[in-house]
């Protein structure tokens, strides 16, 4: 989820513009809604690289 931080920074200002800006057209609540959540998606994963900023936490195996 962090690694996907710029791909939801453009999906978010695209879906923005068209559905903000050009919504002329049927379906635009659909564009802004998907905006919204693109957007959520960008904020979490700034806070997830924040919070975590490198791969040293990870799973280990629990020993019997």
């Amino acid at each position: 989820m962090k690694n996907y931080s710029t791909i939801f920074l453009v999906l978010a200002l695209i879906t923005g513009l068209v559905g903000f800006v050009f919504g002329t057209f049927e379906g635009v609540e659909i564009v802004r809604v998907l905006s919204l959540i693109f957007t959520d998606l960008f904020v979490i994963s700034l806070i997830a690289k924040a919070f975590f900023p490198d791969n040293k936490l990870r799973y280990e195996k629990v020993k019997n």
